[in-house]
């Protein structure tokens, strides 16, 4: 894991383009139409991501988890850069998991992202910051996360595994909490996945693990006991945790996340105006500390990927 990454001096820019939790009064920035999916994406691969994780959206912003919906903004991306394409299959926690699973299954990327635990999944905070809105949904879907519970139960995520595996998709697997580890071995020790594994940490959202430094070092110290030599460590730390998860996360060896999926700003007060201002500035942390940046390429390599060749759009 870390090992890999200390000895290669490589670290993997994932880039979030833009989710199912932030909406678009936050900010002017967040791509919405495919158009802007496509410019944010291309621009994030130039600055330094290897890796471009996917959702689509409706006109207004919604999330849209119809295979339609990433067909208009998958083959203009891939035609344009060699960067990693990864599908969500969160989707959105609105959702149900045959929905969330099937632009993965139809389009059949190198990777998708794979929820691996049930949990409360608290967006109202933000209701505390953001009170004026374009549209009625807006409010409504961060309000009712009140009474949400993000669903990714063990029948879940054996039917994202078997919709997909056979397609040769590997998985970014999204661990919101410890606990979402000790799943992940439980589908290791069952044969249902693969090394190496690609360990997606998230921190600092409601409902999950915290932001805190020593949050960070226990879900380390727990995959490194649970998988040793066979998985890939990536953060990303929601909102303000951006940053500051992501240097110690590389300092320790890992890989890193960030985009406007996962935070709207550049610093304390400022919004990001792109994709690429997060990544480039990550990037210039990572450069800072002696690493490189992995190429598409070299992640795929790093995380036994298929091919962008193998894929179906």
């Amino acid at each position: 894991m870390s090992k890999e990454n200390v000895k290669s001096g490589k670290v993997i820019i994932t880039c979030a383009i833009t989710g199912a939790i932030h909406t678009p009064s936050m900010s002017p920035h967040l791509p919405v139409t495919p158009d802007e999916i496509v410019s944010e994406s291309l621009a994030a691969a130039e600055a330094g991501a290897s890796i471009l994780h996917l959702h689509a959206r409706h006109a207004d912003g919604r999330p849209d988890q119809s295979p339609e919906g990433f067909a208009q903004f998958l083959p203009r991306i891939k035609q344009s850069t060699d960067a990693v394409m990864n599908i969500t299959t969160g989707g959105s926690p609105y959702m149900s998991v045959e929905e969330r699973a099937a632009p993965a299954a139809t389009w059949q990327p190198e990777l998708a992202s794979l929820n691996m635990g049930s949990m409360n999944f608290g967006l109202y905070p933000m209701l505390n910051r953001f009170k004026e809105f374009k549209h009625d949904w807006e409010r409504e879907h961060l309000e009712g996360s009140r009474d949400l519970v993000f669903r990714n139960s063990f029948k879940d995520i054996e039917y994202v595994l078997e919709t997909c595996y056979g397609n040769g998709t590997r998985f970014e697997f999204e661990c919101y909490d410890i606990s979402h580890l000790y799943n992940l071995a439980h589908f290791a020790d069952r044969g249902l996945v693969k090394a190496p594994f690609f360990v997606q940490s998230v921190f600092g959202l409601l409902g999950g693990i915290g932001g805190h430094p020593e949050d960070v070092l226990h879900m380390k110290r727990t995959a490194d006991r649970l998988f040793g030599e066979d998985y890939r460590w990536s953060v990303l730390g929601a909102g303000a945790n951006q940053f500051r998860i992501a240097t110690q996360a590389a300092t320790l060896g890992g890989n890193v996340r960030v985009g406007l999926e996962d935070s709207l700003w550049a610093g304390r007060g400022k919004l990001a105006t792109s994709n690429a201002e997060q990544v480039a500035k990550i990037r210039g942390i990572v450069e800072g500390l002696g690493l490189s940046v992995a190429t598409p390429d070299e992640a795929r390599e790093i995380l036994g990927l298929k091919g962008g060749d193998q894929v179906a759009f």
